[in-house]
C-alpha cells in the first residue's frame, strides 16, 4: 500500500513537502545494513531490492517507503536498499520523519503500520 494512502491531500502536500527531492542512479545504495537510523526515502519512481545479508527479500517501487523499519524500531538497520533502476524519490532526515509523525494525523500509526506488515509483526 502507498504510504500515501488514505492521507487528504492537504497531508500529502505537507509529507512531500517535509522531504527533499533527489535522484539517485541504478546500482546506489542509499540505505545499509547494520547502520544507524538517520534517513528514510519515499520512492516516486524506480524500483529498489531490498536485502539482508545480501539476498533480496522484497522488491519496493513508487509509494513505498524505505529505511522506516529502524525509525519506528529505533535499531540499527536491519537492511540494504540498492537501486535496480534510476530512481526520483524524497529524502526525510530523522528529525523530519519525527516532525510529521507530530505534524500530519495517522503518519506514525502508518509507518507503525508498513513496519508491521514487512516484518511479520500482524
Amino acid at each position: 500500500m502507498s504510504i500515501f494512502a488514505g492521507f487528504s491531500a492537504k497531508d500529502i502536500g505537507r509529507i512531500k513537502e517535509a522531504g527533499t527531492p533527489v535522484t539517485l542512479p541504478e546500482g546506489w545504495s542509499p540505505i545499509w545494513e547494520r547502520t544507524p537510523s538517520d534517513k528514510a526515502y519515499i520512492l516516486l519512481s524506480g524500483e529498489v531490492s531490498i536485502r539482508h545479508n545480501g539476498e533480496e527479500i522484497a522488491t519496493l517501487g513508487p509509494g513505498d517507503i524505505v529505511g522506516e523499519a529502524s525509525f519506528v524500531r529505533h535499531t540499527l538497520r536491519t537492511a540494504s536498499v540498492v537501486a535496480t533502476t534510476p530512481l526520483t524519490a524524497l529524502h526525510y532526515t530523522l528529525e523530519a520523519v519525527e516532525k510529521l509523525c507530530d505534524d500530519v494525523p495517522g503518519f506514525r500509526a502508518r509507518l507503525e503500520e508498513t513496519v508491521a506488515e514487512r516484518l511479520g509483526d500482524n
